[in-house]
């Protein structure tokens, strides 16, 4: 099954593809949008959630959004046109570290999509060549709660506990200005979120194609969830300005 499709799918739910809930995604936003007319740039945008609220909420704000997906895209432009800020959203198919604008944003987003870039120092150093003098970036990545097993090492990639990833990033010249680490709940809110979603279609669609696969996508990463990486796995988003340049 497409991964592209299942993401869509998972996300119903949850179409902040993060775990984090409204009201932290409104703090973030709040604490991350000063002026209310800024230019903003989300890479890796998915289905533009983070976008749409920013617009949603400030009037003269305008934003651009970049994804590889397709059908992410198509619902961004469908939402965006229903709730009337699609005049003031631009949304690129592209893979985000080949993407290229012609003015810097006053801020750059991308949170639930270091894998694009390969980590998150990349995808730090990305966000710096769109970012203008004084922009802020919103970055969201995974952190070690607790020492992790082999096997979500093996599943996960190799990150740090919470004041290693920290150091990393303010040895790059950023200095964080406000934070959130998810919550218990909002992890596993976002993991039954996604399991259940992608569950609920498969059961409601059985003669898809894609029903079957559906299903076993949701349970092998329900198992590897529950089995492998529960109590160690966790969330940090970093609000940052350059320390120097």
């Amino acid at each position: 099954m497409d991964r592209q499709r299942i993401s869509l799918l998972a996300h119903a739910d949850h179409p902040i593809a993060a775990p984090l809930d409204d009201t932290s995604v409104h703090r973030l936003l709040a604490r991350a949008v000063r002026r209310g007319d800024e230019r903003v740039l989300d890479l890796g945008c998915g289905e533009a959630a983070w976008l749409l609220r920013t617009l949603g909420a400030h009037p003269d704000v305008t934003a651009e959004g970049v994804d590889i997906s397709a059908p992410a895209l198509e619902r961004a432009q469908r939402l965006a046109e229903e709730t009337g800020v699609a005049d003031r959203l631009t949304l690129h198919r592209a893979q985000a570290g080949d993407f290229s604008a012609a003015r810097p944003f006053d801020l750059v987003l991308s949170v639930g999509a270091t894998h694009a870039f390969g980590g998150l120092l990349p995808t730090l150093r990305a966000a710096h060549r769109h970012l203008a003098p004084g922009g802020t970036v919103l970055v969201g990545d995974a952190y070690w709660r607790s020492e992790p097993s082999a096997a979500a090492r093996e599943l996960l990639g190799e990150y740090e506990d919470l004041p290693r990833t920290v150091a990393h990033v303010t040895a790059e010249g950023w200095t964080p200005v406000y934070a959130h680490l998810s919550t218990r709940h909002e992890l596993d809110d976002y993991e039954w979120c996604w399991t259940g979603s992608l569950s609920r279609w498969a059961l409601d669609h059985p003669a898809d194609p894609d029903s079957g696969p559906a299903l076993e996508a949701a349970a092998r990463h329900r198992d590897e969830w529950l089995t492998a990486y529960r109590d160690s796995f966790g969330f940090l988003c970093l609000l940052l300005r350059r320390t120097a340049d």
